[in-house]
């Protein structure tokens, strides 16, 4: 079994910057693809980004300059580099992980985290 542990969110100010930080315990999660997805009170989940074990990486659209994602395969931890936060960014975000990323965008990944609040202010 696969424990996916998020840290790093909290409060911030429209501006700032947060990293997330997700780490994996269990086992090694070699080939898989890790990620993050967002929910917002009242909306649908979000994807957010992933990177594949090479380091390849995808982004939300809307996200993409802002957010950074990377990971340490070594450490079996995935980050997310947050700037320029706005309160828009304000979500609960979670980390994920499977063998595909369709499953990590749709919210059926194999593995999830239990979040982490972000909270933006104006």
């Amino acid at each position: 079994q696969v424990l996916l542990e998020e840290s790093g969110g909290g409060l911030a100010q429209a501006g700032d910057s947060l990293r997330l930080s997700c780490a994996a315990s269990g086992r090694t999660l070699s080939g898989y693809v890790m990620g993050w997805f967002r929910q917002a009170p009242g909306k649908e989940r979000e994807f957010v980004a992933a990177i594949w074990w090479s380091g390849s990486t995808r982004y939300a659209d809307s996200l993409k300059g802002r957010f950074i994602i990377s990971r340490d395969n070594a450490k079996n931890t995935v980050y997310l580099q947050m700037n320029s936060l706005k309160p828009e960014d304000t979500a609960v975000y979670y980390c994920a992980a499977d063998l595909s990323l369709p499953r990590i965008t749709t919210g059926q990944a194999e593995f999830r985290g239990q979040g982490t609040q972000v909270t933006v202010s104006a």
